[in-house]
């Protein structure tokens, strides 16, 4: 697949000296090349696929867990059926140890069946996992709490999530391909429910791109950012950019962190997408105009814009949202649709 230009890389980056403020303000993706390169899980990887599986299995909490399973045939997407009205794969529950026994079982097959655990809370699911394994970023003023990733020979497809990222490789190689958020048209997304992961999706086989179905295609490769993670290198992966991941063993953990710059009061923009699309996308296109200088005005336009010239004290949901206003929102919200 032609690709546009290879992620900036930072070599020799300590955990204890993340460049956090700068990653943040340049908005921009970025490798951390080596920076988890001491994590013992990376560390045990690197000696063999079976002694990582065996550390995992040591610190086993035995929860029950949420995994994707796909019959060969996916060959390890999990995605849509033809006509994108249902999943390919099954959601299933069951042991961590079930996992990496199915795993291990295929470890090697040429195309085995897909086995797959995304964003499991590792306080919850691996005793003592955060003791030798993990990024200090409580000392920044993040809190993160960190998720993990388990799986072969996963193909994650392109989607956004609207937290900053910062994912680290632990076992196994990872190739990501990142685009900016305005290449949304060119990378088709599929419907937003259902979702193959819970975020909308490319509908677009990077592997095998469609050009005469998805001609835009060749205008997001452009502008294409790529990388190939080694066993502890990390990617920060700014809020909002497109990023689809392959990960290319038999066997590959992954480790990331999700954290927002706003308060934990602000609640998620998806639903307000959800409400839009009922409430303005058809109306006549005129009055879609208005309604856009509308929210340019307040909404997209700088905070302060739309009160500034009002008092303070008259501003209301004008000013700055606090914790009690966003629980006021919501109740009004509430009672609106309910009526």
């Amino acid at each position: 697949m032609a690709h546009g230009t290879t992620i900036r890389t930072l070599h020799d980056v300590g955990a204890d000296a993340l460049p956090l403020d700068g990653m943040l303000a340049d908005g921009q993706p970025l490798v951390l090349k080596g920076i988890a390169r001491d994590w013992e899980l990376v560390q045990t990887g690197l000696r063999s696929t079976q002694a990582a599986m065996a550390y995992l299995r040591g610190l086993d909490a035995g929860v029950p867990v949420q995994y994707s399973f796909g019959e060969p045939a996916i060959q390890g997407r999990p995605f849509y059926n033809d006509d994108f009205t249902r999943l390919n794969f099954e959601v299933r529950r069951g042991r961590l140890a079930e996992v990496l026994d199915g795993i291990a079982a295929h470890l090697e097959d040429p195309q085995p069946p897909t086995y797959y655990v995304a964003s499991l809370l590792v306080d919850r699911a691996l005793l003592g996992f955060g003791a030798s394994n993990g990024l200090p970023l409580a000392r920044y003023g993040i809190d993160a709490p960190p998720s993990i990733w388990i799986g072969n020979r996963v193909v994650a497809s392109c989607h956004f999530d609207a937290p900053d990222n910062l994912a680290c490789c632990a076992v196994g190689r990872r190739r990501f391909t990142l685009f900016p958020p305005e290449q949304i048209g060119n990378l088709y997304p599929g419907p937003l429910d259902p979702t193959p992961g819970g975020q909308v999706v490319s509908v677009v086989d990077f592997e095998r791109p469609d050009f005469e179905r998805y001609p835009r295609f060749r205008d997001a490769l452009a502008t294409a950012q790529t990388a190939t993670l080694e066993p502890g290198d990390a990617i920060f992966i700014p809020s909002m950019w497109w990023h689809h991941v392959r990960s290319l063993e038999p066997f590959n953990v992954l480790v990331n962190y999700w954290w927002r710059r706003s308060p934990d009061f602000l609640s998620s923009p998806l639903p307000a997408l959800h409400h839009a699309l009922w409430t303005l996308r058809d109306l006549p296109q005129r009055e879609k105009r208005a309604w856009a200088a509308i929210y340019e005005h307040y909404v997209f336009g700088p905070a302060g814009h739309a009160g500034e010239h009002l008092p303070e004290q008259a501003r209301d949901l004008l000013g700055p949202i606090d914790e009690t206003q966003a629980r006021r929102i919501r109740a009004m919200l509430i009672n609106r649709l309910n009526r």
